[in-house]
């Protein structure tokens, strides 16, 4: 079938060359070439294919997944793929971006095992997990407790006559609830509770648990397992609770590499408490990436659907324009767009921080983890919260159609919108990031220099020097210069820092305690830590411009960041007007700039969409198709809707039927 003319003239307009930008997203022309080959593996594969899901019951889903999962780890090893990032794209292929069953094995327990277990436990568990023999999950949060750590209540009481440790779920609230692939898959899992030993809590410790018979798969005497029930998505993941009663493991079950248990339970305390940070750490990176690709799948399929769609008419009697050339609908989806990218970039900075000092941990430096901490806590909720009110936009953007399943969106959506409560709820993240720019900003009072993304602190102290209000200093912004707009982000930051710090200082001399002043202050603090956020991601962008050789792609790549800075500046003009960093006749430039932008970005949408370079099967939309031959494919798909396998439905007999009768 060929391609629609709207969307070949689209591509035929651009500016630039798309795959030169779809090889900076990747990091490389090498790793484009690799990840189409890794690609092409699996859409060429007979047992990868599959019905539409949308048309499957929640078991069939859950089953399909799980005979992909195993076919993946049996393909995975026959084609002898074992670099993570590889692995990562086998699995979003097969899978196309959807959970699966054996995510938490592949993403948790195996990764916990390899920095958490002594060499003797990684002897034992590590070889069977990585063969699947044993499966495993990460069950950490309970139906009473989630990102609150502290307060989860299961226990694991030390016995030293039998050398065990007793797991308990003492309350309803305990019972271990939503860990992925706990319901039905896993034989496994390293459970985190509160560690008793010589009549002592010593807070919360991981230890792995056999929960099935190897083998025959029943649950083990002491253990109740199952799945949570149907959920707004992940219908293909069997979340689960578990509950253990009086379940006895071994004491060399206790993931021991940092803290001990002694045979007669003595404890032996970690030299950190801060070392088993890493796991969550990592999974907060990943999530910076997983927004940015979540949000430029929907607007791939917002973008092309625009250029496909004519509707209404702009001038009397002339043809029904693209619903691209409305300005409304650029305002909607290209500073969506220009998100995409902003977090594609911070997405990939804070994957390469994380191993860079990750390579510092092993080494016993920890001076850059706080920071890290902070941040990944910060971006995880910054970039999760934009992309998930983002897809909802593009959705609303596709106009009726969106809220079709052909269309894609629903299912992106509903698998990314759990990310933002998550491996730590947002707000509580934003909180998490307020106290390290607290500390920062104690630090920086009391005479001392911060550094890192904060290093911008520095300057208050300078400013109190002189006699002006730090306020009231001028920066002299040039709307049209991004190293420029980075500096007034950075002032907003700063102010809201600031602002928030002398808050909640005054709610202290209020005589409040340190908690309820904390809690008073909070709404400010997470508007600080939300902008210090926006600085990070407009200070990467701009920063990523430096590196782009090609000079077509660098000038849209310059254009997108610009209209990234400005249309978050006329969304949030109030601070940067408050802060006296623009003037009032500033923001009205700011707004006209941001319209201009949209115009000038116009003819290179569709080719920003195609360098994101997602596969149809993988973009799993009718309505985004990269051949555009959107309606033609809308009738073949509601054709094979199982409400559609018989002509007269045969509640038309049951029911119907006999009531006409009576009537």
């Amino acid at each position: 079938m060929s391609v629609n003319a709207d969307l070949r003239r689209e591509r035929a307009a651009a500016t630039f060359q798309p795959e030169l930008l779809t090889h900076i997203l990747d990091g490389g022309a090498e790793r484009t070439r690799r990840r189409k080959e890794i690609e092409a593996l699996v859409l060429n594969d007979p047992d990868f294919q599959h019905e539409d899901l949308n048309f499957l019951s929640r078991s069939q889903r859950y089953e399909q997944a799980i005979r992909k999962s195993s076919l993946m780890v049996m393909k995975l090893r026959e084609y002898g793929i074992a670099d993570p990032e590889e692995i990562y794209w086998f699995k979003s292929f097969v899978h196309r971006g959807r959970p699966e069953p054996l995510d938490l094995h592949l993403g948790m327990f195996l990764p916990t095992l390899l920095t958490q277990a002594t060499p003797e436990q990684q002897d034992r568990f590590f070889m069977p997990a990585w063969n699947l023999e044993i499966i495993g999950t990460y069950a950490q949060t309970e139906m009473g407790h989630g990102t609150h750590l502290r307060g989860l209540e299961t226990t694991a009481t030390y016995d030293p006559s039998t050398q065990e440790f007793i797991l308990n779920s003492p309350t309803v609230t305990s019972i271990k609830w939503w860990p992925g692939g706990l319901g039905k898959t896993s034989n496994h899992a390293i459970v985190l509770a509160q560690l008793y030993t010589q009549g002592q809590c010593k807070g919360l410790h991981a230890f792995i648990v056999p929960i099935r018979q190897l083998g025959t798969h029943e649950p083990l005497p002491g253990i109740t397992v199952g799945d949570i029930g149907p959920k707004f998505g992940y219908d293909e993941m069997d979340n689960g609770y578990l509950k253990m009663d009086n379940f006895r493991i071994p004491r060399e079950n206790m993931l021991m590499k940092y803290a001990q248990v002694e045979p007669d339970g003595t404890y032996v305390k970690p030299v950190s408490d801060k070392l088993t940070y890493g796991t969550m750490v990592f999974i907060r990176s990943l999530i910076v990436g997983d927004s940015a690709r979540s949000l430029s799948r929907a607007c791939t399929i917002a973008i092309r659907y625009s250029a496909v769609r004519h509707q209404s008419e702009l001038k009397p009697g002339e043809p029904e324009p693209q619903i691209l050339d409305y300005q409304t609908q650029q305002y909607k989806l290209f500073p969506l767009l220009a998100t995409a990218y902003a977090f594609h970039f911070v997405g990939a900075y804070i994957k390469d921080t994380y191993h860079r000092i990750n390579g510092d941990i092993s080494k016993g430096d920890l001076s850059e983890l706080p920071e890290l901490h902070a941040l990944t806590a910060g971006l995880k909720a910054f970039t999760s919260w934009t992309a998930n009110a983002g897809i909802e936009e593009c959705r609303m953007a596709c106009g009726g159609h969106g809220y079709s399943r052909c269309s894609g969106i629903p299912d992106i959506y509903v698998t990314f919108t759990p990310s933002c409560t998550y491996e730590g709820e947002n707000t509580v993240m934003m909180l998490q990031t307020a106290r390290f720019l607290m500390k920062s900003y104690t630090q920086v009072t009391s005479g001392q220099q911060v550094s890192g993304m904060v290093s911008y602190l520095n300057d208050l102290s300078r400013q109190r020097i002189q006699p002006q209000h730090v306020a009231a200093r001028t920066v002299t912004v040039r709307i049209n210069d991004p190293t420029s707009l980075v500096e007034a982000y950075k002032s907003r930051a700063a102010r809201l820092v600031e602002s928030a710090a002398k808050n909640l200082q005054a709610e202290l001399t209020h005589r409040r305690s340190k908690e309820d002043a904390w809690n008073r202050t909070s709404v400010d603090l997470v508007r600080a830590s939300e902008a210090h956020c926006h600085y990070v991601v407009v200070k990467l962008f701009t920063a990523k411009l430096a590196e782009v050789g090609d000079a077509a792609v660098r000038a849209v790549l310059t254009e997108l960041c610009l209209l990234y800075a400005l249309f978050g500046i006329s969304r949030n003009a109030g601070d940067f007007l408050q802060a006296g960093i623009l003037t009032s006749a500033q923001i009205t430039q700011v707004n006209q700039h941001v319209k201009e932008l949209l115009a000038i970005i116009r003819p290179n949408a569709v080719a920003l969409v195609d360098s994101f370079d997602f596969h149809d099967v993988h973009l799993g939309s009718v309505l985004g198709r990269y051949d555009g031959n959107v309606y033609e494919n809308m009738f073949e798909w509601a054709k094979k809707s199982p409400l559609n396998k018989t002509q007269v439905h045969e509640s038309f007999h049951k029911h119907l039927k006999p009531m006409q009768a009576k009537l």
